[in-house]
């Protein structure tokens, strides 16, 4: 039924990763592969997404889908911002880049990022860190457009069916990168996917996306036998040779073990799985860090230019708990690998 909802092949979808992996190439090669590309749009302007959506829509005809994120009320407090940029600017000075001691200027473009999105023909839109709003949720209907929003729990999924969505991605803890977590409090919103996707396919009468740790073909069936219509896959594309990942983030996916990455709020304010460094361990004993989406802003600068060094200690490497299972090659390849496997392991159950 998914398949048939989203015009694709194969009822599985990259993840829309924000803040570079998502290249034009890898949104096409996945959806020319029968899977579902997504572009992780929520760091990029206006005019940035328009073009990239332009590249994407000349490289493949297949549907792809673009990944927002939701506006988040939080309190801007100008001495703990000043106080943090004081204390950032240590990093700053090994890395060598001018020290900051001014208050950014927060703009909120996510209905002009919307509107892009809408002006450009998209069809299928995701978004988290919040609930889309019925009036919201009516809007996309109304342009033909397929909405798809993140759970953490049980109750948050309810509150999306309820507002509208057509689908729900069940976002296990095992997932790297930020949580969707926007109802709970976020450390009790740490449900493994194993036990979050069957409560939630049992709490909502639409389709779940089992997402977090999903890795192969072995993933996928276990996705399937617990009642997912599909399976959303970050971490697992961030290493195929169309991904914007930067050099320091692939090889660290590629070498990494399964102790590697813990949940942290230390580099944007909201609770993200990465891998452990030092800049990750120093943040974590301040109290009182600003709030999301200000402290990923204040940090922005150095985890950038970090990456660019190849300082591995001071950047953030979101990667799921499966990231040990890792592979170098091409997004076609993990599609049709996940599918064969997939196949492969149902077929061994059922034989048994």
């Amino acid at each position: 039924m998914i398949c048939k909802m989203l015009n694709i092949k194969y009822p599985i979808i990259q993840a829309g990763m924000a803040g570079g992996p998502t290249t034009p190439e890898l949104v096409a090669a996945v959806s020319n592969a029968g899977a579902l590309g997504t572009l992780g749009a929520g760091y990029m302007s206006p005019k940035d997404i328009r073009n990239v959506l332009s590249q994407i829509t000349k490289q493949t005809t297949a549907p792809f889908a673009v990944n927002l994120f939701l506006p988040q009320v939080y309190e801007k407090n100008e001495q703990q911002i000043l106080n943090m940029q004081k204390y950032l600017n240590s990093y700053r000075k090994q890395l060598g880049i001018p020290e900051v001691s001014s208050v950014p200027d927060m703009r909120d473009v996510f209905e002009q990022q919307l509107n892009v999105v809408k002006e450009a023909g998209v069809k299928i839109v995701s978004f988290t860190f919040n609930k889309p709003s019925v009036s919201l949720i009516e809007k996309l209907h109304d342009s033909g457009i397929t909405v798809i929003a993140t759970a953490t729990t049980v109750k948050e999924a309810k509150e999306l069916e309820l507002n509208g969505v057509d689908m729900i991605v069940a976002q296990g803890s095992e997932a790297g990168g930020h949580r969707g977590t926007f109802l709970d409090v976020e450390d009790e919103a740490l449900i493994g996917t194993m036990a979050l996707v069957p409560q939630i396919v049992d709490a909502v009468q639409c389709p779940v996306i089992a997402a977090g740790g999903i890795m192969d073909g072995r993933g996928l069936a276990a996705a399937f036998s617990l009642g997912a219509s599909a399976v959303q896959l970050g971490t697992a594309f961030l290493t195929v040779y169309e991904s914007g990942a930067s050099e320091i983030h692939q090889s660290a996916i590629l070498t990494s073990k399964d102790t590697d990455t813990k949940i942290t709020q230390a580099f944007s304010g909201k609770s993200a799985r990465g891998f452990k460094n030092e800049m990750m361990m120093n943040l974590e004993s301040i109290t009182g860090l600003p709030p999301y989406p200000i402290h990923h802003v204040l940090t922005s600068d150095i985890r950038k230019e970090a990456a660019r060094q190849g300082n591995k200690e001071m950047v953030s490497i979101w990667a799921g708990q499966a990231s040990a299972l890792s592979k170098k090659q091409s997004a076609k390849d993990l599609v049709e690998n996940l599918v064969r496997d997939c196949k492969n392991t149902i077929s061994h159950t059922s034989t048994d």
